[in-house]
């Protein structure tokens, strides 16, 4: 089974993502560790990325997708994934369930700029959430909730999926 975690920056997703993959022994993998150096470099500088900048990294996800799948193992990638598109791009790579965790942009914006030592800041949240197209066929969690509770809801829908 695959999981994606998805969410505009600053919402959680390395953070439950790497806990759920914890909880249930499982791989994780943070779909931020695939973007090239010119991606970071750019968020990094408060530009947001174009479809264009993210192909390749859709790419490499769906490769780790594939493979995970053709062997038959679990995971759980955490990855913002969000437009429409990129699901669905990545949906045609493996079957998987999504997680979207949602939040005010107040909240997003607090936790952003509590976080440090990531390439993307508080400077791209207007980006992502301008970008985002909210999935209809997620389970929609909030992120004010603790961890643990996030991941009881998860595990929850999971379970009865």
């Amino acid at each position: 089974m695959i999981v994606i975690i998805m969410g505009v920056s600053g919402c959680g997703k390395s953070t439950v993502g790497a806990a759920l993959a914890q909880a249930r022994g499982w791989r994780f993998l943070d779909a931020d560790d695939f973007h090239p150096v010119a991606n970071k470099a750019k968020m990094q500088a408060g530009t947001g990325l174009t479809d264009e900048d993210r192909r390749g990294w859709l790419e490499a996800l769906a490769a780790q997708m594939a493979h995970h799948h053709a062997k038959g193992l679990d995971l759980v990638l955490a990855c913002s994934a969000l437009k429409e598109a990129y699901r669905e791009h990545l949906r045609r790579a493996a079957p998987y369930s999504l997680v979207y965790l949602a939040g005010t942009q107040a909240l997003l914006a607090e936790r952003l700029a509590g976080r440090t030592g990531h390439f993307a800041g508080l400077s791209l949240l207007d980006s992502q959430l301008a970008t985002l197209e909210e999935p209809a066929d997620a389970l929609h969690v909030p992120v004010s909730l603790p961890v643990e509770q996030i991941i009881q809801r998860i595990n929850a829908a999971l379970l009865s999926a």
